[in-house]
């Protein structure tokens, strides 16, 4: 869809038809992807009858994500209780279903303008989960105005401190970005470098520009260090931004 700033990319057709698959065409409305107020556990509730239902309202709420950042956290969420879906489960993926009803018309704009200056954000929600510990993180990268990649993701093992999780979620970034960088230079763009990658934790920016790591950084494996050899590369330059 054109809109007078650009570009504006939405699946509004499909998120209507997903409506109407799990009958949510008659429900309220809700202006949060999760309830805050319920805390979802593995145990809790009776078992579905058919998790295959649930199951596939997930996966076609994953693909919705193409279009939808704001929709990457609860997806994420709730992908963890695919292979024993419960009742809660289920009432939270309705609730999805509903906010997705009351902002069907959101999308991505990409923005008309030449800007090609790179810019990310990272963070991390140290042993966030109830049941593992493991943190969940999350980044967002624009390109000028607009927004070309996100993604939200609980981490496969623990961190022993936030330094640890802030750092771990530093990585993950920075990969995305070394390949964003590749794929511009194939398509001629230069002028995007150093990569301005934005956290809350300046511990850890101290880290990465710290070439003497002491003793509280020995838990922190050794590849999460790639940061620091794409900080001393001019890839990305590291700045602290405030949780506000």
């Amino acid at each position: 869809m054109h809109v007078e700033e650009g570009l504006l990319l939405t699946q509004r057709k499909f998120a209507k038809e997903l409506l109407q698959e799990f009958s949510c065409t008659d429900l309220s409305p809700v202006f949060s992807p999760l309830d805050l107020s319920h805390k979802l556990t593995a145990a809790e509730g009776d078992l579905l009858d058919d998790p295959s239902l649930y199951r596939r309202g997930i996966g076609k709420l994953n693909f919705l994500t193409n279009t939808r950042p704001d929709l990457a956290f609860a997806i994420q969420h709730l992908s963890q209780y695919m292979q024993s879906p419960r009742q809660p489960h289920y009432n939270a993926f309705i609730h999805v279903l509903r906010y997705i009803k009351g902002q069907s018309e959101l999308g991505i704009l990409l923005h008309k303008n030449a800007d090609f200056t790179l810019q990310a954000y990272c963070d991390s929600d140290w042993a966030s989960c109830l049941h593992t510990r493991r943190l969940v993180s999350g980044y967002v990268v624009f390109l000028g105005e607009s927004l070309i990649s996100w993604k939200s993701k609980k981490q496969g093992t623990v961190s022993l401190s936030s330094v640890e999780a802030e750092y771990r979620s530093m990585r993950w970034i920075v990969a995305e970005l070394s390949w964003l960088s590749w794929l511009l230079s194939e398509l001629t763009v230069t002028s995007f470098i150093p990569i301005l990658v934005k956290c809350d934790n300046q511990a850890a920016i101290y880290i990465a520009n710290n070439p003497i790591f002491h003793e509280r950084t020995k838990e922190i494996e050794l590849y999460c260090h790639f940061v620091r050899e794409k900080l001393i590369a001019g890839l990305i330059l590291l700045h602290y931004v405030s949780s506000k």
